[in-house]
């Protein structure tokens, strides 16, 4: 891909961040929380989800407060986005109190801006918690497009307990990357195919430190899915250099948003 079609791509493009959290499971595979969009939203409508969402212009102010650029104002989307969806608080300091951050909470659902939200609860945030995982930008046409970046994070060991926002979104698990897998595969759950791409690559790692070691090892490219044709049949396909174990899928099973 030419720079001239990568500048075309982020035309239009909305600028989106999200968050997987590791959460050990008593010497097993990692969870990982994960949220199920409700159907009546226009982005991924019904499928299971790592937290995140868009960045605001609120996220862009604070990152330049704090001398940040674009990959901050990511961060700091991916941050509020999961207070916002799910109560848990991963890259703040100190960890706010239950009282503080179900008023935090609250104020960013009013529309509060974060950096306002953050001074009431008596919060700062630290960046450092979020490790950068992947960046996936999609080409297609005619269709609502994100630039996500995506950011590994560790559950702070006094982190409330993860509680659903019903509004976006409709419940919320903890569950390891090979079984959220498994249940879509028996058609018990739907992921679009970026999700199912990462958790692939999640499912490779039996801790959370050995995934920011290949995450650190692994330069991030951005990720823009494309078809071709592969034995007779049509497969969206990623390049083989990004760090993820399957590159393509059947188009008539992939699940795009």
């Amino acid at each position: 891909m030419t720079d001239h079609d990568l500048n075309d791509l982020h035309d239009g493009a909305i600028p989106a961040a999200t968050l997987v959290i590791f959460r050990a499971a008593g010497g097993g595979a990692p969870e990982l929380l994960m949220v199920e969009r409700a159907k009546e939203m226009s982005f991924a409508g019904g499928a299971m989800v790592f937290p995140g969402g868009r960045v605001d212009g609120g996220d862009h102010v604070l990152a330049e407060l704090l001398g940040g650029d674009a990959e901050t104002a990511s961060r700091i989307a991916a941050i509020r986005e999961t207070i916002e969806e799910t109560g848990v608080p991963v890259g703040l300091k100190p960890m706010p109190s239950a009282e503080a951050l179900a008023a935090m909470r609250a104020a960013l659902h009013a529309g509060t801006p974060f950096a306002e939200a953050l001074a009431d609860a008596g919060s700062a945030l630290d960046l450092d918690m979020l490790e950068p995982w992947a960046r996936w930008l999609p080409a297609h046409r005619g269709m609502k497009r994100f630039d996500t970046r995506f950011y590994l994070a560790e559950l702070p060991a006094d982190a409330p307990r993860a509680t659903v926002d019903a509004t976006e979104n409709v419940r919320l698990v903890w569950a390891t990357a090979q079984s959220v897998l498994d249940d879509a595969d028996a058609g018990k759950l739907a992921i679009i195919f970026p999700t199912r791409r990462n958790l692939e690559r999640l499912a490779l790692f039996d801790n959370f430190a050995d995934a920011v070691a290949h995450a650190r090892a692994t330069p991030i490219r951005i990720v823009t899915p494309w078809t071709e044709e592969r034995s007779g049949e049509q497969h969206l396909c990623i390049a083989d250099d990004a760090g993820y174990p399957v590159t393509s899928e059947p188009l008539s099973g992939a699940m795009r948003a």
